[in-house]
């Protein structure tokens, strides 16, 4: 079972499965594809080339969609898998792909899900941008993912913030640390605990007085 709850089925595993081992590259950004994959155990990691340099956009855990928008006719890759480990994924072409979702409902609904989680991913990418301070991008995040949560430990990495805040993930250590030395953040066995959530969102609209005020022009 994955841990999206949607176990795999041995019929479509062996039909469709494709294993791969860890370092191995699924797909490079700009190669036409014909085929979204559904993962089914391992982990794996999408980079887009933003100038010179590849960022990482998110890594992948089971039940996750990737690749999809290779199945719209005459588009190219929009970014690069690269596997972290060892696992396997369903690789779907599109006739497939629609009568999955068509006859398995759970598989429909992960897909659907997924799909809202992305838009609103967006929309708080978006929201980073205009933020000009970084310790507020960083803070911002945080408080985004502990939200409705029933406890305040949030399993993301530095890189997986530097994914979501568009930073380098040399400054989002230096930004953790700095929030840790605070003790607005502890991390416990790779997870990055909120001990106070309400001190995290006042030092949150602090931080905002402070860079508005930082973008006042200065009195003549």
């Amino acid at each position: 079972m994955d841990e999206g709850g949607v176990g795999p089925d041995p019929r479509l595993l062996e039909k469709f499965g494709r294993r791969f081992t860890a370092g191995e590259v699924l797909f490079r950004e700009g190669e036409a594809g014909q085929e979204a994959f559904l993962l089914q155990e391992g982990r794996v990691r999408l980079l887009k080339k933003v100038r010179t340099v590849e960022r990482s956009l998110m890594v992948l855990k089971p039940g996750d969609l990737f690749g999809e928008s290779a199945l719209v006719t005459g588009a190219m890759r929009s970014s690069t898998a690269i596997a972290l480990t060892d696992g396997v994924a369903l690789a779907l072409a599109e006739g497939t792909f629609r009568a999955l979702l068509q006859n398995n409902a759970a598989i429909a609904a992960r897909v659907l899900q997924q799909l809202v989680r992305r838009l609103r991913d967006l929309e708080d990418q978006i929201e980073f941008m205009m933020i000009r301070d970084t310790q507020s991008k960083v803070v911002s995040a945080l408080l985004k993912l502990c939200a409705g949560r029933s406890s305040n430990g949030i399993p993301v990495s530095p890189m997986d913030l530097s994914s979501r805040v568009g930073l380098d993930i040399d400054t989002v250590k230096r930004t953790v640390q700095q929030l840790r030395d605070g003790d607005y953040i502890r991390i416990h066995d790779e997870k990055l605990d909120i001990p106070d959530v309400e001190a995290l969102k006042k030092l949150y609209a602090l931080l905002g007085v402070k860079d508005e005020l930082k973008g006042e022009p200065a009195p003549s």
